[in-house]
């Protein structure tokens, strides 16, 4: 898996166990449901071929033909992937050291709007195609955000800004991330001050959750020859 060889390699001291195991895991959530499509980032869809690849054999070892569905990835959107604010070539992820190379769901307007004028850029103005952003890393993750936040394809955002350059381009997409996100924010502040109400959601997804697994949990139970009721 690419992501645990690079993260096995660069975080060698973090590593553990549960990175090599959650893969595994991550399929198990997904085939104890009998997915069939799962909604995923670009980066995330060799998680999903090991998921195909474990629901196949699984199928053929125990003689179950389509007991588990082979489940496919859904990447619409103009941004399958979201790189880091700091460094184009790197995912945007909660487990950078920089707190500025990402968007976080609890972050204010202030913060919103300080990370993005702060976002590494270049200093050409935008083009008018996609070809234009070729090598240019940091300026295409930026159009590529605008793009998902005010649903529109990255061809659209260029035809709107192009020609301009970044000093006018940002301001627009820290207004747009921060109108997008405020109602997200709000929410989660509201259910961090009522933990109730926190319990009773996560109670009753996990009732929900357990009427559709448990069933499908017996049944690999008595394929596999664990018990036989």
């Amino acid at each position: 898996m690419t992501q645990f060889k690079e993260k096995s390699g660069k975080h060698k001291e973090r590593s553990s166990v549960g990175l090599y195991t959650y893969p595994v895991l991550q399929a198990a959530d997904i085939l104890l449901y009998k997915a069939t499509e799962v909604p995923t980032g670009e980066d995330q869809k060799q998680h999903l071929e090991l998921t195909r690849d474990i629901a196949a054999k699984f199928n053929n070892d125990f003689n179950a033909p389509g007991f588990f569905p082979l489940p496919e990835p859904l990447t619409q959107g103009p941004a399958p992937r979201v790189m880091s604010l700091r460094d184009g070539a790197a995912k945007m992820s909660k487990s950078d050291p920089s707190d500025q190379s990402r968007i976080n769901l609890t972050d204010d307007a202030d913060t919103i709007v300080a990370k993005i004028r702060k976002a590494r850029t270049d200093p050409d103005a935008l083009p008018e195609t996609l070809e234009g952003l070729e090598g240019r890393a940091e300026a295409k993750n930026l159009v590529t955000i605008y793009a998902a936040l005010a649903d529109m394809s990255r061809e659209a955002v260029l035809a709107q800004f192009a020609g301009q350059g970044f000093g006018a381009f940002k301001p627009a997409l820290a207004d747009l991330a921060v109108a997008s996100m405020a109602p997200v924010s709000a929410e989660m502040r509201r259910l961090m001050a009522d933990t109730a109400e926190i319990d009773r959601v996560l109670k009753d997804g996990a009732e929900r959750a357990a009427a559709i697994a448990d069933p499908v949990v017996d049944e690999v139970k008595k394929i596999v020859g664990f018990w036989r009721g």
